[in-house]
């Protein structure tokens, strides 16, 4: 399975491009030899009191969407919401728990499920899934603008965020360019990332990235592009590249975890969210 992924991920490198089947090389080759295990990002307990349940958050063709809807035990009318997407294993419980960790900021964060109920536990499951995703791309968008829905809709929540790790990075970038007049602020933690002009244009939130100096699947140069793109546009965007971490520094699941990274990553989310989400 290693060997597979080294290939995959030199003929990723060759191609030069970032094709639906060489992101997935990309992301596999940063994996290999990863498994999803909670990381301290996932293990640390919520700053405040929450309460979580899982929710039916729409449906596609008739299949329902379930997701984990995490809030604060004090959540009010004025508690922002915060869509939150799952790295490439998927909504797993490491997910879930910094889903917790999020609403304990004071938002309400709903977990949504781009795999329709599945996850991974090892790297060749996890080529499928995202896979099938990336395949059926119409798919996630729908799934992720109902979750937009139910938070604006069914809970009420007077603004509202994106957040993503991984695959879940490239989903809330994605998230920001389908609703560029409706959500209010979008992170990405090293997420595959846009530059062209026309669809970087319309979006009007602050956007706050996150990314890594030693990431081969999105490298300083890409993120610096991404950067001066939005920059010439005159968006509000914050970018940091973290000097000596990997891929995946702050996964909530993940072997890549890079502890001073992953704090002063945090620290700079919340602050962001709060600045632009922050409860009236």
């Amino acid at each position: 399975m290693r060997n597979l992924v080294r290939i995959l991920f030199a003929l990723f490198i060759v191609g030069n491009a970032y094709g639906a089947g060489e992101e997935v090389a990309a992301t596999a080759a940063a994996h290999q030899d990863d498994e999803p295990i909670a990381t301290p990002a996932a293990e640390t307990a919520p700053r405040t009191k929450v309460v979580g349940e899982d929710v039916s958050y729409g449906s596609i063709d008739g299949a329902e969407l379930r997701g984990y809807l995490v809030r604060p035990a004090d959540a009010d009318a004025n508690t922002p919401g915060l869509i939150v997407i799952h790295e490439w294993w998927g909504l797993n419980d490491n997910i879930r728990q910094a889903t917790q960790r999020l609403a304990g900021e004071g938002f309400v964060a709903l977990a949504v499920d781009l795999y329709d109920g599945e996850s991974a536990a090892v790297p060749k499951d996890a080529i499928k899934l995202m896979t099938a995703l990336n395949e059926n791309a119409g798919r996630g968008e729908a799934n992720l603008r109902q979750a937009y829905a139910y938070l604006d809709g069914t809970i009420g929540a007077p603004r509202i965020g994106s957040i993503g790790w991984c695959l879940g990075g490239k989903w809330s970038l994605r998230t920001a360019i389908l609703l560029p007049d409706q959500l209010d602020a979008t992170v990405i933690y090293y997420g595959s990332l846009v530059t062209d002009a026309e669809e970087l244009a319309p979006l009007k939130m602050p956007v706050l990235g996150n990314f890594a100096e030693q990431d081969r699947m999105i490298p300083p140069d890409a993120v610096n592009a991404f950067a001066q793109a939005m920059t010439e546009l005159g968006k509000d965007i914050d970018v940091k590249i973290y000097p000596g971490a990997n891929h995946a520094f702050a996964n909530p699941s993940g072997q890549a975890y890079n502890a001073a990274a992953a704090e002063d990553a945090w620290e700079r989310t919340t602050a962001f969210l709060n600045a632009h989400l922050g409860s009236d």
